[in-house]
């Protein structure tokens, strides 16, 4: 998947919905917007952002640097309007850390006895580890959660519609 994002700390959870989708999202968290207009270019991502004086730049509207202005309080509602502009349709749930950004990495039951709760351990099989801050998935309550919100997100009146997730 090649569509990158960095997301203005003013649509925080966006970010999380979009790494729960497997798309490399960027929180930036400083106040500098020239700062993140210039990672956003170094690394070719887009810009998602509720704050209307970047869309004023003249990288913007040159059209050199996309952004998205995001007009809904609700991170649903502003994911669906993401998705919809950028006609986003390949997904990979659950591939990133929802902490860093980082892709994770298949662990086997072995690996982590001492990283989980040992209820966890007895009910689970499958783990996926964080290289660069180590936090463990597995597929409990949470993950069963996030599932269900992304399947409703996707739905249309009972059956995927044309964007194919795989959870």
């Amino acid at each position: 998947m090649d569509t990158k994002f960095i997301v203005d700390n003013n649509a925080g959870k966006l970010a999380k919905w979009l790494r729960i989708m497997g798309y490399d999202t960027l929180l930036f968290k400083e106040a500098d917007d020239g700062k993140m207009i210039n990672v956003a270019l170094s690394q070719d991502r887009i810009i998602l952002t509720r704050d209307t004086q970047i869309l004023k730049r003249r990288l913007v509207t040159s059209g050199r640097l996309k952004v998205i202005f995001i007009e809904e309080d609700n991170p649903k509602a502003q994911l669906k309007q993401v998705v919809t502009a950028l006609n986003l349709s390949r997904f990979k749930p659950f591939s990133l850390c929802l902490e860093c950004n980082q892709e994770l990495v298949s662990r086997n039951k072995g690996e982590v006895s001492n990283l989980v709760p040992p209820y966890v351990f007895k009910t689970q099989n499958q783990y996926m580890e964080c290289p660069s801050c180590h936090r463990i998935y597995w597929q409990g309550t949470h993950w069963q959660a996030m599932s269900r919100e992304l399947r409703k997100f996707f739905t249309k009146g009972g059956e995927l519609n044309e964007r194919t997730v795989h959870l």
